[in-house]
């Protein structure tokens, strides 16, 4: 069972990693407040929920109060967060409450962010159900919502007291869904860890078994390694002031298409492999990196879809990175990989850059696509 923990300035708490973690939650958010009572309050959505209701509560004597929020990108508002913190208090919500963020990566966010605000910070535990919510987004304390103008864009620091990935919840995941979280992990391995990387080369097979249920022995060490990365980083750079900009690599395109496709034609993990490309293109267009490393990078990054293909023009791809959160001064932040496990911050690609490396992703979609 891999713990890997997470050390930052402002907080030190594990990541635990196994399967059946579920039925032992209560016994383990016990130790974790031994000093202090809580009263628990899950914020799940129904789907969830229905699947995995009967091993949550299986600990419990008494059941916690149950929150729903629908699942889906476009629900990841401040108005849902209004309206939770509302049935918080309604349900007499008090400092000693703990909020129990089960679900995906849009649960987890709203549920630290309103975790950090409620009643000026309250306790969480993140317990993700998504592949993309185990490897990256419960970890490292990124808390927030949506505007119509932009992703994250409101939003806070805020850690959680521990993080539970269950893999065993993630049997029931839908496959485009399973490789949408493992393109995560393949982002993981092109900016820091190269032996990530060729394991997620050399065992595709055993990782993305159709036939079967993908091999859990596989998809552990990926999990796991894909959080060492995002634990290292987070632990050297915790508020985004340098390093840990390499965890956005593919973000800036990524999110302008999931923007411009009003968060509705593809999964995050979509969204971020075609930004990957868009990505490798300046870097191959540049001579940032050598022809046999882009090609393995493009390889393993189509090698873990079909990706959705989207409709949208590249000039609204390139306008949309104007909004990019990353940006200073109006000046992108791009980060371009230079070697498998090897990345840079650059902070001079021009428009014209990335027009053309967003012309030439959106051809590989559409022949992809035929």
């Amino acid at each position: 069972m891999p713990v890997i923990p997470v050390n930052t300035p402002n907080a030190k708490y594990d990541v635990t990693i196994a399967a059946n973690l579920l039925p032992t939650l209560n016994v383990r958010l016990k130790r974790l407040n031994s000093a202090k009572p809580f009263r628990p309050f899950v914020i799940t959505s129904p789907g969830i929920w229905a699947l995995w209701s009967k091993q949550f509560l299986a600990s419990f004597k008494q059941s916690p109060t149950i929150l729903f929020l629908p699942s889906g990108e476009s629900h990841k508002r401040l108005s849902s967060v209004e309206s939770l913190a509302q049935q918080l208090s309604n349900a007499g919500a008090d400092r000693d409450s703990l909020l129990l963020a089960f679900g995906g990566g849009v649960i987890g966010d709203i549920t630290g962010f309103l975790a950090a605000i409620y009643m000026r910070g309250i306790r969480y535990v993140q317990i993700p159900t998504t592949l993309l919510a185990q490897v990256d987004s419960s970890i490292g304390g990124k808390t927030g919502v949506n505007l119509a103008a932009g992703k994250n864009l409101i939003g806070s620091f805020y850690h959680p007291q521990a993080v539970f990935a269950d893999t065993g919840v993630l049997a029931t995941l839908p496959p485009a869904e399973l490789r949408a979280g493992l393109q995560e992990s393949i982002k993981a391995g092109i900016i820091y860890d190269a032996k990530l990387f060729r394991y997620m080369e050399q065992n595709a097979e055993a990782i993305l078994n159709t036939k079967k249920k993908a091999d859990p022995k596989a998809l552990t060490h990926v999990v796991a390694a894909s959080v060492r990365v995002k634990a290292n980083v987070v632990g050297k750079d915790e508020k985004e002031s340098g390093l840990r900009m390499i965890l956005n690599f593919g973000h800036t395109i990524g999110h302008a298409i999931e923007a411009a496709t009003n968060y509705r034609q593809l999964l995050h993990g979509e969204a971020v492999a075609w930004g990957s490309i868009a990505a490798l293109s300046v870097a191959i267009a540049r001579n940032a990196i050598s022809e046999k490393d882009a090609n393995r990078i493009a390889n393993l990054i189509l090698r873990y879809g079909p990706l959705s293909p989207f409709k949208a023009t590249a000039e609204k791809l390139v306008a949309l990175t104007a909004r990019d959160k990353k940006n200073r001064s109006g000046i992108r932040s791009f980060v371009l990989p230079t070697a498998i496990g090897k990345v840079e911050i650059v902070r001079n690609v021009t428009e014209p850059e990335l027009l053309a490396a967003t012309q030439s992703m959106l051809a590989l979609m559409r022949r992809k696509s035929q």
